[in-house]
């Protein structure tokens, strides 16, 4: 039987970096450097973000992090490799970041993609999250930078 774990990276290991440089390729293929804003992997082990790697019997297979901000939290980096799409792998990863965002108090998770990744906002909006204005450091930015970019908001469950 297959064992799917989510653990939290308390470093930019070789897998981390792996994925978000699979992720990254991804995006760049579809979008030009100044509408990326995916954090660098470094930026990943930052006091307010955590990140978590999925994997398939000790093989990473998908990852992504939560920013905690005051008063939200954002989904960064959630990647899963092609042959792991469709097992449940994003389903375990968002339920983990929620779980963190919920877990430091915050009510509301919010993300952003690429109007291209249009297989990420079905999942994302079959998870809950609805549209919404650019929020945070987006709202600030030049149009030319979020052209391309879609905002996601959820409400998030207190902790019992």
């Amino acid at each position: 039987m297959e064992t799917l774990t989510i653990d939290r990276a308390f470093a930019a290991t070789d897998e981390v970096r792996a994925l978000v440089l699979e992720l990254e390729g991804t995006l760049a293929a579809e979008y030009p450097p100044e509408q990326r804003h995916g954090l660098p992997v470094d930026a990943l082990f930052q006091p307010h973000v955590r990140f978590f790697v999925a994997r398939w019997d000790g093989v990473a297979v998908g990852g992504g992090g939560v920013a905690l901000f005051e008063g939200f939290a954002e989904v960064k980096r959630m990647f899963v490799r092609d042959a792991a799409r469709g097992r449940g792998v994003a389903q375990a990863l968002l339920a983990r970041i929620e779980a963190e965002a919920s877990g430091a108090g915050l009510a509301v998770l919010r993300l952003e993609t690429g109007d291209r990744q249009r297989e990420a906002m079905r999942f994302y909006e079959r998870a809950g999250f609805r549209r919404c204005a650019a929020f945070g450091a987006y709202a600030a930015m030049p149009a030319s930078s979020v052209v391309t970019s879609v905002f996601y908001e959820k409400p998030l469950a207190r902790p019992a």
